[in-house]
């Protein structure tokens, strides 16, 4: 399925929600159908439309005490901030929610944070894929290319390519070399 019909099943099903929660009058599910109409809206690339869901959203999550589904939305807030151009209420967005996430002892979220807060440090001197940061984190954490590939589930020629490709993208011509550029912008 290509992602036009992606989007438009999303929409869809976003506006079933709607439906949903307008006849029920329950919390719950407007804030689930704010955050999911934010989300296709922001597929749609209408970043400022999104806003206005994302935020009812975040608002319904804080007014039911749920801290980790406003956390989840203000993700969606973060990149609806980056889509208009507007960095710093991105990054003020993207860093309280990996702060709630890291409170709630929910630790991949607070990596998935980690990689966009990366990538918007990051985004326009160094084009890394979050695949090649991940590398580039682990090959800095001193493991070889075979514990890299088993940690990510992966092959070790796929591990190669990618140290290859930051390698080339960074002007680097090592691991050390790699290691630094890692610490240096405070990677690790």
């Amino acid at each position: 399925m290509e992602s036009a019909s992606l989007i438009a099943a999303a929409r869809q099903a976003a506006e079933e929600l709607a439906e949903i929660a307008a006849r029920q009058e329950i919390p719950f599910f407007r804030g689930l159908s704010n955050r999911s109409l934010g989300a296709v809206l922001l597929a749609e690339e209408d970043a400022r439309a999104a806003l206005v869901e994302l935020s009812q959203s975040r608002t319904i999550w804080f007014q039911l005490k749920a801290p980790y589904e406003a956390a989840r939305v203000q993700i969606l807030i973060g990149l609806a901030f980056r889509r208009l151009g507007e960095e710093e209420n991105a990054r003020l967005e993207l860093t309280a929610a990996r702060q709630r996430f890291k409170t709630l002892g929910a630790a991949a979220d607070v990596s998935r944070v980690d990689l966009l807060l990366v990538k918007d440090a990051i985004n326009s001197a160094v084009p890394l894929t979050t695949r090649e940061l991940e590398v580039l984190k682990l090959v800095a954490s001193g493991i070889t290319n075979r514990a890299i590939a088993d940690k990510l589930n992966i092959s070790e020629k796929t591990v190669a390519r990618h140290l290859s490709n930051i390698f080339t993208k960074l002007d680097l011509t090592s691991r050390t070399a790699a290691t630094a550029y890692a610490y240096d912008h405070s990677l690790i």
